[in-house]
């Protein structure tokens, strides 16, 4: 069987979708092939027992310009986060709270442990810092790591250790916090100009809203391709399918086929645990960071707090985040972490039922490179093949979605 398309686009997760939807308003055609069932790629969220399940802790920044252009918020019905945290420190959890929406908060914080007067006073510093220019010459700013950075700004090893490890780990996925400091500018800015939050039935919301609007026939799902080549794509049923123009919007085996060497990064792991509970171990849409320095734990949220519809009535979602791809057997991971759990929260935890386990190899492209620059050369081999998804930008959600509509625009400028 073959079939003609003018435009191809391989991979149906943000930047293919964003992609996809560029080039539609702008009326041409495409057939995008998606592997899986579904669309979304990384960001996919399950059913389960009534629950909805995203496939690892996400979240969306509000902030993302690209994101408040394309996507409709008030009918993702986004449910925010309390603007800070709880720091579980020495048996206890300590508030953390950003001084701009929660004055007050942030006053009763002065005192804690999470660090001194002064390291929370620099944060002020670094907020400026984050805010200061545009966001484009944010990236060409000198670079250092993110631990590097801290540190020259005047932050203390205790405030390193108990808050920025574990919240900036969670981030990046990089708990040694060896990412770009360009990403930690850019998180910050993201922070502090918008919400942390997800949509109220989960983070899948947003590939399924940005699929909407798309010709329902231009849409293959359940079509793994085998591979790419200049004028035609092959999916591993053995159909072949001609096109003048391919976008790879998958940074896997085929965009490694496509250089022609391997990819320009590494990728960070995470694992992410889910609990069914009979009673929330807190009431609050909070991130629960672990303070300590030890322990598999890195953050906790209990996300129906955030959203009740992420758990049917009568129950809580429980999310527990473990950096890097575990390689701990199942059930010595569950045993493991509900002996952590019930240190903090005590014996109810026995309760808590597990629902599923979500370990994800490739979960965000490693942003390592000090001065390394987003996007660049891998947009267009030159040969009617383009390469477009987070690891050619920022490992986000709005690189993810601005490395998809500027490929669309770079195939419309170059065949209008």
């Amino acid at each position: 069987m073959a079939t003609d398309a003018d435009i191809i686009i391989v991979g149906g997760g943000l930047a293919g979708l964003c992609c996809a939807r560029t080039l539609h308003a702008a009326g041409r055609s495409f057939l995008l092939l998606e592997a899986a069932d579904a669309v979304g790629g990384r960001v996919r969220t399950d059913t389960v027992d009534g629950f909805r399940l995203d496939r690892g802790f996400q979240v969306l920044l509000t902030a993302y310009p690209e994101a408040r252009q394309v996507l409709d918020y008030a009918a993702l019905d986004l449910r925010p986060f309390y603007p800070g945290a709880l720091v579980r420190l020495g048996g206890r959890f300590h508030r953390v709270a950003d001084p701009w929406r929660r004055p007050w908060g942030a006053v009763r914080a002065v005192t804690n442990p999470v660090g001194s007067v002064r390291d929370k006073l620099r944060i002020g510093r670094l907020r400026r810092r984050a805010l200061r220019g545009s966001l484009d010459a944010l990236w060409t700013r000198p670079a250092s790591r993110t631990l590097d950075a801290l540190r020259a700004a005047g932050f203390s090893d205790t405030i390193i250790t108990r808050f920025f490890g574990p919240f900036l780990g969670g981030v990046f996925l990089d708990p040694d916090l060896q990412t770009s400091s360009r990403m930690l500018d850019f998180v910050f800015r993201m922070f502090a100009s918008g919400d942390i939050a997800v949509p109220a039935h989960g983070m899948g919301a947003i590939p399924l809203q940005l699929v909407a609007p798309l010709p329902p026939d231009s849409i293959r799902r359940a079509a793994p391709v085998r591979s790419v080549e200049p004028g035609q794509v092959v999916l591993h049923s053995g159909e072949v399918i001609p096109a003048r123009t391919i976008v790879v919007a998958t940074a896997g085996p085929l965009a490694t086929q496509v250089l022609g060497r391997p990819l320009p990064h590494a990728w960070r792991s995470v694992t992410c645990v889910y609990f069914a509970a009979p009673q929330p171990p807190t009431t609050e849409a909070v991130l629960v960071l672990n303070g300590e320095g030890q322990g598999l734990i890195n953050n906790l949220t209990v996300l129906s707090a955030v959203a009740p519809s992420y758990a049917p009535t009568g129950s809580s979602l429980v999310s527990v985040t473990v950096l890097g791809h575990s390689a701990l057997p199942a059930a010595q991971l569950q045993d493991d972490l509900r002996r952590e759990l019930a240190d903090w929260y005590g014996a109810g935890v026995a309760e808590w039922r597990h629902l599923r386990t979500y370990r994800i190899a490739e979960a965000l492209p490693d942003y390592g490179e000090p001065g390394a620059l987003p996007g660049g050369d891998y947009l267009d081999q030159g040969n009617g093949i383009y390469l477009c998804g987070d690891a050619w930008a920022t490992p986000s959600i709005q690189g993810a979605m601005v490395s998809g509509r500027r490929v669309a625009e770079a195939i419309l400028a170059a065949s209008p």
